[in-house]
């Protein structure tokens, strides 16, 4: 059995300590559980920590590429359903890109036991995200669950000073 809350509270001390970016616990409106601002994290108390776990580090994914790449805040951003199919792709590329910092994240953390987790629930993230560009439909994320995904490797995580941008209670992290 996964320790989850024992990850979350390492991969959070990590975030803190080393990149300075703040983590709070804080209701958010629905459809979204966790949010992002470039310097900070926000999730749900609601949030189960198996979910909490993969929120903390795809959001530092995310919060990474913010603060290295400024295309990347402006592909972040919400975008009405249905997206045109010429921009899945890049979309696509986001997504991953920020799962393989998350990654390098919770190796940094010293959990290198969940690496098949880790890319199953990003697969699964990534299909239910595509899923609602190209419909506009929020089915339930169990619906999108891919065991056995393909492993990807870290990716590198950059210098960078985290800077507060503006949070997406708008879009669809989920």
């Amino acid at each position: 059995m996964i320790p989850f809350a024992d990850y979350c509270a390492s991969v959070e001390e990590r975030l803190v300590q080393h990149y300075g970016i703040r983590v709070i616990t804080r209701e958010i409106s629905a459809p979204l559980i966790g949010d992002l601002d470039g310097a900070e994290i926000q999730i749900d108390p609601a949030v189960a920590p198996e979910a909490r776990l993969f929120l903390l580090v795809h959001l530092f994914g995310h919060t990474v590429q913010w603060n290295v790449d400024p295309r990347a805040f402006e592909i972040g951003q919400p975008l009405p359903p249905p997206v045109p199919a010429d921009r899945l792709p890049e979309l696509a590329e986001y997504e991953r890109e920020a799962a393989g910092y998350g990654l390098s994240l919770l190796h940094e953390a010293g959990i290198k036991s969940i690496d098949q987790w880790f890319c199953d629930y990003s697969a699964s993230d990534e299909a239910y995200l595509m899923h609602y560009y190209r419909t506009g439909e929020r089915k339930e994320f169990a619906a999108f669950w891919r065991s056995g995904s393909m492993l990807f490797p870290p990716q590198a995580i950059p210098a960078f000073t985290p800077v507060k941008r503006s949070f997406r209670r708008d879009g669809v992290v989920i």
